[in-house]
């Protein structure tokens, strides 16, 4: 996970769920500056004392779910509970102003299959997409695990999409919401909103989608491309 997240020193990251301080001690030998978050009163007085003599390491009694959360870029290096894995990436991912650079999480396999999926089932997984790359670097048996889980892992990577702008997100946001309001719509007309029918038509056929499809079946990574296509056209 640590090689995976590529952190190297000065990087500031966030641990959520800190525990006895395995992973912590490992993103601390890359010399990165480590939050190390625990709720946990018995295991934070234990991370105390291991990094005592650690000046990059922070040891901060708290929830991941209310814990402040950095303002200047950083990542999360973490294996999470997975019971508030949805609350925690609403948290990393939703907001506009989000500092997250990027996240290496184990997560619950089908959790890791839900927000990966090239045509998410809700508008809120959809708009985490849009900004932000989403794949599944391995899975995880749960014998990897102490005790054993009664479900597979996800080594689940999260990185911040240079290629989007925040103009383009906001394009691509106002899409998608047309699109879950209306799933069955077809593609051309959710575009119709934003341009005439004539271009529109245009615009989804030189990106490879049939105007009628069905606006529930195009990919995310569509509504994206599109929005940046939309954005070139109406700036002539």
């Amino acid at each position: 996970m640590v090689r995976s997240s590529g952190t190297e020193a000065g990087d500031l990251v966030m641990e959520f769920g800190a525990g006895p301080g395995i992973l912590t001690s490992a993103l601390a030998a890359t010399g990165a500056r480590v939050i190390a978050v625990e709720r946990h009163t018995g295991f934070v007085a234990r991370l105390e004392r291991r990094f005592a003599e650690e000046p990059g390491v922070r040891v901060v009694g708290a929830d991941a779910r209310t814990v402040m959360l950095p303002r200047r870029p950083y990542h999360v290096v973490a294996n999470i509970p997975y019971s508030i894995s949805t609350t925690l990436l609403r948290r990393l991912l939703d907001p506009r102003t989000t500092a997250l650079a990027g996240a290496d999480l184990i997560v619950e396999w089908g959790f890791a299959k839900r927000v990966t999926a090239d045509v998410p089932r809700d508008l809120e997984t959809a708009w985490w997409q849009v900004r932000f790359a989403m794949s599944i670097a391995e899975r995880i048996p749960p014998e990897s695990f102490r005790p054993a889980p009664a479900v597979d892992s996800a080594h689940l990577v999260i990185r911040r999409r240079a290629d989007v702008s925040n103009a383009a997100a906001h394009q691509a946001r106002l899409m998608l919401q047309a699109r879950y309001r209306s799933p069955r719509r077809p593609a051309k007309e959710i575009l119709a909103g934003h341009v005439t029918k004539k271009r529109a038509h245009r615009l989804l056929t030189s990106t490879g989608i049939d105007p009628p499809t069905e606006a529930a079946a195009v990919p995310t990574a569509m509504w994206v491309r599109l929005a940046r296509e939309l954005l070139r056209v109406n700036a002539r």
